[in-house]
């Protein structure tokens, strides 16, 4: 984690600007992930992250892609074991149950979101069905963990709760769906484990008025 509360990796690809997606899917492959988040097949690459990026407002996917400004999001997938993650670096994925779509065929996906506002949801779906959807805002840890499914609720757990002074006991930071997503999926990574890694990109184009 960051000093925020944010895996590390994640806050070494984002913009800065606070909204943006990460979804995870088990059983699928990072081609088809981006395919079914609306990414055109043409518009699929392998992805070499480079060593920089431009400035703080162009994440590093969007830097590696050389895409211009007016994309509506970069999307960045690779896989561990199992699972597939796929990054949006501007938050552009979230309508349309993304969450639901991925987990269709009997698999298990999370999306989890933060916004520039700070707004922070989280959703767990299996076999194409919505299991948890819920404001972060919302979530009371000793309510809601009991209530969860047995591998969501050890990661929820895993992810901890944050170290902010402005947390009341037992509540929750906006930051643990993105802890939570990854100890799911077990994306304890670095930047230069994912340099390691086989990755994709793809670009979302700006839907016309």
């Amino acid at each position: 984690m960051d000093s925020e509360g944010q895996p590390v990796w994640i806050t070494d690809l984002e913009e800065g600007h606070g909204n943006h997606i990460l979804h995870v899917v088990r059983g699928m492959e990072p081609v088809e992930a981006l395919k079914a988040l609306g990414a055109e097949p043409g518009a699929i690459r392998p992805c070499e992250l480079p060593g920089s990026r431009p400035d703080e407002s162009t994440s590093l996917p969007r830097a590696a892609l050389g895409t211009d400004p007016g994309a509506a999001a970069v999307l960045l997938a690779g896989s561990t074991g199992e699972w597939t993650f796929v990054y949006d670096d501007s938050g552009w994925t979230f309508e349309d149950e993304p969450a639901g779509t991925l987990s269709a065929a009997g698999r298990a996906a999370v999306t989890s979101s933060t916004t520039i506002n700070g707004d922070a949801f989280f959703t767990y779906a299996v076999d194409g069905q919505e299991i948890v959807d819920i404001s972060l805002d919302d979530l009371v840890l000793a309510d809601d963990l009991p209530g969860m499914p047995a591998e969501l609720r050890a990661a929820f757990e895993a992810a901890g709760v944050a170290d902010w002074e402005d947390l009341e006991p037992g509540e929750a930071d906006s930051l643990i769906g993105m802890r939570a997503a990854c100890a799911l999926a077990g994306l304890a990574l670095t930047l230069d484990d994912l340099r390691r890694m086989p990755l994709l990109v793809a670009e979302l184009a700006q839907p016309l008025d």
